[in-house]
């Protein structure tokens, strides 16, 4: 993790409303709040391919996405050229990249993975050898009751991107996954490896397992140079707080109690996002093309464990079965959800990577940039802060779940109580908005 040479300035409050009013500002404005926060990347430094010159990362304002073109523009300023492709939707922000406007290595072009004329636009004007494809829709609980938006972006928008890649000749295409698409592991289970068989469990891993599929036959019928990439769950600065560790994190500041969905039980391995882009750096200086890696962390916490850390880092009492009661709620869970993934990550490490982040100082370093910029990043988060939000076009709605003091266990919520889909389908977007 290296934090490049910017401190956060003191921040003064603003109203929702202002906040919103951000999002609409120009692109290059000259300042905002990104110019306040710290410029975060990797710290990973490789000999430059020579065969990469110009580099196309699809949904570069989203999460993790964004820390990679942090990374490649300002590690490799002299040798790659950075084109970060985004459809700027309710998850992504361009203050995740604009301290990077006055780079001349770097450029913004505002296009839908979903749109093959604006894919194959951006590939011809500028060049592209290299493709990095993050645009994904991602959030697992919205994929329960807008399905269809899902395969629409994860598996049309990667064969729009594979197809237009196809045409204008790419020397690199590096797809990215999620381990989801290996399906539930069980306590006690080997950890899996890239051999292992696909089994996706919910609407979301089944498309990226599609997406899979479709790059492997581009690969094989084309000889597309293609790398596929499987990594677990990200976290860190940046993140839409949609997600478990922001979303948590938001609510505490605001003295509010966090709700967790069912029992509590399941477990995720999280890997900071400054590891993830050192990940996907390793991947495309020494990775194979042909070959898959997994992107996989040893920190592995339940949901429930995962309030106990938050509460702590934030200082907030929580020994006694009252004062933990008073933080943490619960509501029903989602209609199927994974008890863990566990993926064996030695054929990346072969490369040369290591995580370097544990989880500890990851949340520490989290919470911080959460408390000092997460409520003026993105505008007004009030209503993506509820259990089960709900995603219609651009909007993030709240909603009206029931709240328990008591965990929530049988199979309430895997009757379709979370899968919700609002009054308008979620748009089909190219972005970033990645876990």
């Amino acid at each position: 993790m290296t934090i490049s040479g910017r401190t956060a300035a003191p921040l003064t409050p603003i109203s929702p409303t202002e906040a919103g009013n951000g999002l609409r500002r120009r692109f290059f404005e000259d300042y905002g709040i990104w110019n306040e926060a710290p410029v975060l990347i990797g710290t990973t430094k490789f000999e430059p391919r020579a065969d990469v010159k110009n580099i196309m990362i699809t949904g570069g304002a989203g999460f993790i996405a964004c820390w990679l073109v942090r990374h490649l523009t300002l590690t490799y300023p002299h040798a790659y050229n950075i084109i970060s492709f985004d459809k700027l939707d309710y998850c992504s922000s361009l203050n995740n990249t604009r301290i990077l406007n006055d780079r001349r290595n770097f450029t913004f072009y505002q296009g839908d993975v979903t749109n093959p004329s604006e894919v194959v636009d951006c590939l011809e004007r500028h060049n592209i050898d290299t493709v990095i494809h993050f645009a994904a829709q991602s959030h697992v609980d919205l994929s329960f009751g807008n399905s269809y938006g899902f395969t629409h972006t994860n598996v049309y928008g990667t064969h729009v991107l594979l197809e237009s890649a196809k045409k204008v000749g790419i020397r690199r295409f590096i797809h990215v996954s999620t381990d989801e698409v290996y399906g539930e592991v069980k306590d006690g289970d080997d950890d899996l490896l890239e051999s292992s068989i696909l089994a996706p469990t919910n609407p979301y891993a089944a498309s990226k397992a599609a997406a899979e599929m479709l790059v492997h036959s581009y690969q094989k019928s084309f000889k597309l140079p293609a790398i596929i990439v499987r990594s677990n769950n990200v976290y860190g600065p940046h993140q839409y707080p949609e997600k478990i560790i922001p979303k948590f994190t938001c609510l505490l500041a605001r003295h509010k109690p966090v709700v967790l969905h069912g029992d509590g039980s399941p477990t995720r391995r999280y890997l900071y996002a400054g590891d993830a882009a050192d990940a996907f750096d390793t991947i495309l200086h020494r990775g194979q093309p042909g070959q898959i890696y997994n992107v996989g962390s040893h920190d592995e916490v339940s949901n429930l464990a995962l309030c106990k850390k938050l509460l702590a880092v934030m200082d907030i009492p929580h020994q006694s079965p009252d004062e933990f009661g008073r933080w943490v709620k619960y509501t029903h869970d989602r209609p199927f959800n994974d008890h863990r993934y566990a993926v064996d990550a030695t054929k990346l490490k072969g490369l040369g990577w290591e995580q370097k982040t544990g989880l500890e100082e990851g949340l520490r370093v989290t919470v911080e940039w959460y408390r000092l910029f997460g409520e003026r990043w993105w505008g007004d988060i009030t209503k993506v802060l509820s259990p089960f939000p709900v995603v219609a076009g651009m909007e993030v709605l709240s909603d009206s779940e029931p709240v328990s003091d008591h965990p929530q266990v049988g199979d309430g919520g895997r009757k379709g109580k979370g899968a919700k889909q609002g009054n308008g389908e979620r748009e089909a977007d190219g972005l970033g908005c990645r876990e």
